[in-house]
């Protein structure tokens, strides 16, 4: 069990699937049911009790700058990258803001709705820096609508995390939030880089774990996905569903 005190969101990438709602707009910036997926990924974040947390940014980076400007809390330092760093080069960069234990970080176009517990405290009450390099939030892909391929993850009983083999099919889906610990993000390469290469660490060491959510996700990549999501907040048609 951990407490968390820091986190970051990943606001930077160029939302190519979402087009054309990105040509104008980052895409965390584009809005759910009255909020921007920025805003509700930082009071996720701050429910769960988290202090400070770094928002980077490339596309469109002024106006996440300005999105960010008037938030009281988490307090947040925005951090502006030149080249797109990708997933796991923004938060290489970000670490020494990052505090000295296990941190959140949650795509800022993740959005969630939380089951009977909070998802992120559900998360650090079950890390465990002692066995876990990594801990993923996964949905089960029978649950989500839209296009998720293959799925991404398999787990034992245990929630250890393995990838799919050639033609085998995943049922697990990565839902965008995550607790890593910091030495894995240690020793990584310069520049742009995917968290997966870090993933893939943590799985040859048999420390990467997942947590499946009891509660709603949206998978959000195009703009049918975001209509779609849209319409069932409106119509209140969505629930946990356990």
């Amino acid at each position: 069990m951990i407490t968390l005190t820091h986190g970051m969101v990943l606001a930077a990438g160029l939302g190519l699937r979402m087009r054309p709602l990105t040509e104008t707009t980052a895409k965390p910036l584009l809005r759910l049911h009255g909020r921007s997926l920025l805003d509700h990924a930082l009071d996720r974040l701050e429910a769960a009790g988290v202090e400070k947390a770094v928002v980077n940014a490339h596309w469109h980076a002024d106006q996440v700058a300005d999105a960010v400007a008037g938030r009281a809390a988490p307090r947040v330092t925005l951090q502006r990258e030149q080249v797109l760093l990708e997933t796991g080069g923004g938060v290489a960069k970000a670490l020494p803001l990052l505090g000295e234990g296990p941190f959140a970080v949650v795509n800022g176009d993740s959005m969630w709705l939380d089951g009977p517990r909070q998802a992120l405290l559900r998360m650090a009450a079950v890390f465990d820096p002692e066995a876990m390099d990594a801990l993923l939030l996964v949905v089960r892909g029978a649950q989500v609508e839209g296009d998720i391929g293959r799925g991404d993850f398999l787990l034992d009983p245990y929630g250890r995390v393995r990838r799919p083999r050639e033609r085998e099919l995943a049922p697990y889906v990565y839902a965008g939030v995550q607790i890593l610990a910091p030495h894995l993000v240690r020793d990584v390469p310069e520049g742009p880089f995917s968290l997966n290469i870090l993933y893939d660490r943590a799985i040859d060491s048999g420390r990467l774990y997942a947590l499946v959510h009891d509660g709603v996700w949206f998978h959000l990549s195009t703009p049918p996905d975001l209509d779609r999501a849209e319409a069932a907040m409106q119509a209140g048609l969505v629930r946990a569903p356990f």
